[in-house]
């Protein structure tokens, strides 16, 4: 299974259920969606172990909105239900390939230690 559309039926328990999860926020008239699509489904076939998930950000506005998702393609990567990575823009085959060697090398406790350190205002 190369990608999985995500829709608000599904959102939480994929995001629940998978260790990481990418996710690509698109649109069919999105010229730069289309073009980073094959890119996308390259890096599905190569990771099998990760869940790539798109929204279509017409078909699920709340989803959309919910992530306040206001330039798209918009590239999410929650790993351990932990958003690590949100930027807007279609990175190229290398780009996507290091930011998933990068999600992949995260010491997820270390981010729950500084996260529960800056939910009492240090940061």
């Amino acid at each position: 299974m190369p990608t999985m559309e995500l829709t608000k039926d599904n959102f939480e328990e994929t995001i629940t259920g998978s260790e990481i999860v990418l996710i690509d926020f698109w649109a069919a008239w999105c010229g730069p969606c289309r073009m980073f699509a094959p890119v996308y489904e390259k890096a599905a076939a190569r990771h099998p172990d990760i869940v790539f998930g798109k929204v279509d950000t017409e078909a699920q506005p709340e989803l959309a909105g919910a992530f306040q998702i206001s330039s798209i393609p918009t590239l999410m990567a929650v790993r351990d239900r932990t958003v690590l990575y949100a930027q807007p823009g279609a990175l190229p085959p290398q780009a996507l390939e290091e930011l998933i060697t990068k999600i992949r090398a995260v010491d997820m406790e270390d981010v729950r230690r500084k996260a529960a350190a800056g939910s009492s205002g240090a940061n």
